[in-house]
């Protein structure tokens, strides 16, 4: 790919791999079954922002049960295609006491802002954590935590749209694309 590809080089590069009628489905499962285990917990939802905020947008209308709901917002990524050192931008919140917390993210591929995203929620008190992650990737690596609900499982590319971005855009996409090998 180009040095400094414009967006729409970007898009004619990729490939789509999942429809907007595909998440839409998945998404709708992931809420049957987080409802099955969470309907009587009065979570506390938790969307990491900004990857998961359309996967988030989508769910949360489906979960018909009481509910808490805020953010936490680490980034890793800083708008670049490999990972880095996390940086808080907004933390989770500290008053987790006893609280059963539902953490929503677009994509577990190595594991390690929502593991230390666990840490934290463990550490304010939460009596509970679960996770639900649109894209569950699978890696030749060890992840240091698996979803608890994950919605579909992608292959080991770089992946965007339906909220996640590559070069900080193309979150607004309905589908799910991939860059092309």
């Amino acid at each position: 790919m180009a040095e400094n590809p414009t967006p729409q080089h970007i898009l004619e590069q990729s490939e789509q791999l999942c429809t907007a009628q595909e998440l839409a489905g998945i998404i709708g499962k992931m809420a049957q079954d987080i409802a099955k285990t969470l309907s009587d917990q009065c979570p506390v939802v938790l969307c990491v922002m900004n990857g998961a905020v359309i996967f988030t947008g989508h769910l949360l209308p489906q979960l018909n049960f009481p509910l808490h709901f805020s953010y936490v917002h680490g980034t890793r990524y800083h708008e670049t295609t490999q990972g880095g050192e996390l940086d808080w931008k907004v933390a989770p919140p500290d008053d987790l006491k006893d609280r059963v917390v539902l953490v929503l993210d677009d994509v577990l591929d190595e594991g390690w802002t929502l593991a230390a995203i666990r840490e934290r929620v463990m550490k304010n008190g939460a009596r509970a954590f679960y996770s639900a992650v649109l894209v569950d990737k699978v890696i030749a690596r060890d992840k240091p935590l698996q979803a608890d609900f994950a919605g579909i499982t992608l292959p080991d590319r770089y992946i965007f749209g339906f909220g996640m971005d590559i070069h900080g855009m193309w979150r607004n996409l309905p589908t799910i694309y991939a860059l092309k090998q």
